[in-house]
């Protein structure tokens, strides 16, 4: 069929005005450009997803988003609002949004408030992987009244985190009747660590009769963290301080911060004592601890979960040459290694050892994969690999400990290997026994809110 040239007599005869084209055109390019923008976004996310699937990266450290699909609009804003966007932490798959690096999240929480339709959930532990966490309100207080928990302990593990929970924990403590009256203290802070600093600084700012125990340093947990290791956290809110505005720091300077605030407004902690008990006694508590008992109207526990270190129970484990953290890599110069775990603690002592002079470091791991570790973890471990400073042993087991040797399983061949020192970070054993000690509930979280 013959095709008529469309001339000014026959676009005058069509149901439209010529002169929509103006508007119509730059809808369809800007159109165009949208949908050529999520291929884009389809495809690189589905390739990271796809990489991290295959490579054994599926099990998110803590706590993490659990999306619904049927809800989810795309939009994006999830993406974008993770401030671990750089690692690839979410993306967009489909056309909806999903965990694409799940060992890189670290529970940041700030994509479920950047979700404008409300399809993200924030959950602790996988239909894999459970996850014990004490059983606690949203107001912090656990089954029994009047005793709250935060921080670590309830499975809040990064310092910004933390440190907010702390000091909202205090806002629900105060609002407890019979504050300021009776005898003795009107909260017992049991930890001085991101959490109970802050929760410690709120009670103070509230003017209430509080005591703090550390059974350590300030810091808690930071403060045995190894020399030099970087720490992430976000701007806080700080009570007495005000906001705070680190992001990523050393454990030096952030343990010099809070030792100067702790001079600047005369807070008071009683370090080196440790909590035996605490016992319910009318509508407040008795606290037993290793320098003292106390009464108290309330509670907090802002203790870590490491609890006691998880061991290998293996012969010659009793030697003096095994430890169970990292303090200083500069201690290890020269000598023969083998740190064993595989999350971010092992491969940031293996290979912050593995830069000291003369070192022979060998990481050993149960699994195939580092799925525990964060990215930038991973990557230093790949690059002292490839410098040839580290030698990583996967799906590996310690069989036996001697005074100068070693014996691994690697996917079942024995290996002998000198050695001078061990540093075990398998994590610790949450210390479930104090807390159904006091009657505490612990629940294990199969990717439940």
């Amino acid at each position: 069929m013959e095709k008529l040239p469309i001339g000014p007599e026959i676009l005058g005869k069509l149901p439209f005005d010529p002169e929509l084209l103006i508007y119509i055109v730059p809808l369809v390019v800007i159109f165009l450009f949208y949908a050529g923008r999520r291929s884009s976004a389809h495809k690189k996310s589905s390739r990271v997803l796809r990489e991290n699937l295959e490579a054994g990266l599926t099990e998110p450290a803590s706590l993490h988003p659990l999306i619904d699909e049927s809800r989810c609009i795309g939009c994006a804003s999830c993406v974008t609002a993770c401030p671990e966007s750089k690692y690839e932490v979410l993306g967009i798959v489909h056309g909806k949004a999903e965990l694409i690096n799940p060992t890189a999240c670290i529970g940041h929480g700030a994509c479920k408030t950047a979700c404008p339709v409300d399809a993200i959930t924030l959950v602790f532990g996988t239909e894999k992987r459970g996850l014990d966490i004490p059983n606690v309100k949203p107001n912090f207080e656990t089954n029994i009244p009047g005793l709250f928990i935060a921080g670590e302990l309830g499975g809040m593990g990064l310092i910004g985190n933390a440190v907010e929970q702390g000091r909202q924990a205090m806002d629900n403590i105060a609002k407890l009747s019979g504050m300021g009256k009776g005898d003795g203290y009107d909260v017992v802070i049991v930890g001085a660590g991101p959490s109970g600093f802050s929760a410690t600084l709120g009670a103070m700012e509230k003017k209430l009769r509080y005591l703090t125990v550390e059974q350590d340093s300030l810091g808690g947990t930071v403060y045995n963290f190894p020399r030099g290791k970087l720490v992430m956290t976000r701007p806080v809110d700080l009570p007495i301080v005000g906001k705070v505005r680190f992001t990523e720091t050393t454990k030096e300077k952030l343990l010099e911060f809070w030792t100067d605030v702790e001079k600047k407004t005369g807070v008071k902690i009683s370090y080196k004592e440790r909590v035996d008990d605490i016992t319910p006694s009318g509508k407040g508590f008795v606290v037993k601890t290793s320098k003292g008992t106390y009464k108290t109207r309330a509670v907090l526990l802002a203790i870590g979960r490491r609890g006691t270190p998880r061991k290998l129970d293996v012969p010659g484990e009793e030697t003096p040459k095994v430890t169970y953290r990292l303090i200083d890599p500069e201690q290890y110069t020269g000598q023969h290694v083998l740190v064993v775990g595989g999350g971010d603690s092992a491969l940031e002592a293996a290979t912050s050892i593995a830069d000291q002079a003369g070192t022979t470091v060998t990481l050993s791991y149960r699994s195939d994969a580092f799925g525990r570790a964060k990215g930038k973890n991973r990557e230093r471990v790949d690059a002292a690999v490839a410098a040839g400073r580290l030698n990583v042993m996967l799906k590996s087991t310690v069989k036996e400990i001697t005074p100068d040797k070693v014996v691994i399983d690697h996917d079942g061949t024995l290996h002998t290997l000198s050695n001078d020192a061990i540093i075990v970070c398998a994590g610790g054993i949450l210390p479930t026994g104090f807390l159904k000690q006091i009657g505490i509930q612990v629940d294990t979280k199969y990717g439940t809110a």
